[in-house]
């Protein structure tokens, strides 16, 4: 078997690199290998020591290619979610082969003319997912190749990190030795692999409940339309531990570990454990109740702070409800106490494969199964964004009929009749307060466009 045969999901997160080995067949794939090791060279899931969390990189991979038998020189690497921009992208070209037969080469063209028209400043577009195609006026197409025409136009949300981010990414995995065969948004890939196609389309929220951030993405319509961030997770509630008891991190992440819940009614107050106290001879006994305290009081804030996010935008009550994913879901009662703050139409989602079933794991997996869900439209814009970082020289000059002009960058707003409609964002305000603004009506329905 060689790496031709598989696919490689890396997730870089705050505490822990993790790395999934997949065999893909069609539809279908298999777990052949898994990896991990202790992160590092992370802060809050950004990258801020390229050499140590190469590193990382290496002892996760080198333990997976062991596993798995086969040497891995490239991977399916996740980007986070946070702080990433939705811009609506539109491009249109001209069809110039003789037959006018449209080719891959221009839908190629067209995606480049889309990403063209999408800037803002220090960040750069990760991810494009065309909401539809026109040919010669003809709206509504999915995929025109082999369509004949003389005009094709596209539409489409364009997702936008921070260069930084990325270029750090890309060097450290440079670093360890490795090729990044391509950079998958994680709310895409998740929504993906554990969302049902109603659940896409109907409306659910994601929430990633991870070692340094918690991140919440709407997900209507099949395409990511909203992300907001809790810059606490699972390092903060080992911190409380820490500081309340006053025991050391290590052993604080220890006994959240052993002992730990996020519900205090689901622990008993006799049940106790001894703990190593700073300045203390003799160990102090603690029971598990007042250990659940503790984390969920951490646990109660983050949940607030996610819903008020929501809220803000009326995402609140999605018939998908919420999917929760990330090492922290596995907390025991965790479940109960999202379902607290957020309703009963709360789930954890979990890796089914076999030695897998754990949500730590879920990132890793979703980013190694990615190829799966992807036609053979997908994997072509995903090419033209891979090429673009990689300064790849188009095949041929572009002949345009329009350029979206600056003031047409829009974060998207969808409407029940499965149409997006825009609002134009005002220059001044920031952008958090451009993204509530736009999105607050992104339930509302709109029949502009169906007049």
């Amino acid at each position: 078997m060689s790496q031709a045969d598989v696919t490689v999901g890396l997730d870089i997160g705050t505490t822990m690199v993790k790395v999934v080995v997949a065999q893909s067949e069609g539809r279908r794939f298999n777990v052949i290998a898994t990896g991990a090791a202790a992160s590092a060279g992370l802060r809050r899931g950004v990258i801020v020591d390229i050499n140590e969390t190469a590193k990382a990189i290496r002892q996760a991979v080198d333990q997976a290619a062991a596993k798995a038998n086969l040497p891995i020189e490239s991977v399916v690497a996740g980007l986070p979610s946070n702080q990433v921009e939705i811009q609506k992208a539109a491009g249109l070209v001209s069809i110039e082969n003789q037959n006018k037969r449209i080719t891959d080469q221009d839908v190629v063209n067209v995606t480049h003319q889309a990403l063209d028209a999408v800037s803002a400043a220090d960040k750069e577009v990760v991810e494009f997912l065309p909401t539809e195609f026109t040919v010669d006026g003809f709206d509504g197409i999915k995929d025109p190749t082999d369509m004949i025409g003389v005009r094709l136009e596209v539409t489409g949300l364009a997702y936008l990190a921070d260069t930084k981010v990325v270029d750090s990414l890309a060097v450290a995995i440079e670093k360890a030795g490795l090729r990044a065969e391509a950079f998958v948004l994680s709310s895409i890939a998740l929504s993906q692999a554990f969302l049902s196609d109603g659940e896409r389309d109907f409306g659910t929220v994601l929430i990633d409940l991870a070692g340094g951030q918690s991140t919440a993405a709407v997900i209507h319509d099949g395409k990511v339309k909203y992300t907001t961030v809790d810059y606490e997770g699972g390092s903060q509630v080992t911190k409380d531990i820490s500081t309340v008891l006053g025991i050391a991190t290590q052993d604080a992440e220890s006994i959240k570990r052993k002992y730990g819940s996020a519900d205090p009614y689901q622990a008993s107050p006799d049940q106790e454990f001894l703990v190593n106290v700073v300045g203390l001879t003799d160990k102090k006994a603690v029971d598990e109740r007042y250990l659940a305290e503790i984390m969920g009081a951490r646990y109660d804030q983050i949940f607030d702070r996610l819903y008020s996010q929501l809220e803000s935008i009326g995402a609140t009550d999605l018939p998908g409800g919420y999917l929760l994913t990330g090492g922290n879901a596995a907390t025991p009662a965790l479940l109960t106490k999202a379902q607290e703050h957020l309703g009963e139409n709360v789930s954890v989602a979990s890796p089914n494969q076999i030695g897998l079933r754990h949500p730590a794991y879920a990132r890793a997996l979703a980013y190694a199964s990615y190829p799966v869900f992807q036609n053979d439209l997908s994997r072509l814009i995903k090419a033209v964004l891979m090429g673009q970082r990689t300064g790849a020289e188009r095949q041929q000059e572009v002949t345009t009929y329009h350029q979206v002009d600056r003031q047409d960058q829009l974060i998207e707003a969808p409407t029940d009749a499965e149409r997006e409609t825009a609002e134009v964002l005002p220059e001044k305000p920031g952008f958090f307060q451009r993204m509530k603004q736009s999105i607050h009506s992104l339930f509302a329905e709109t029949d502009d466009e169906d007049e």
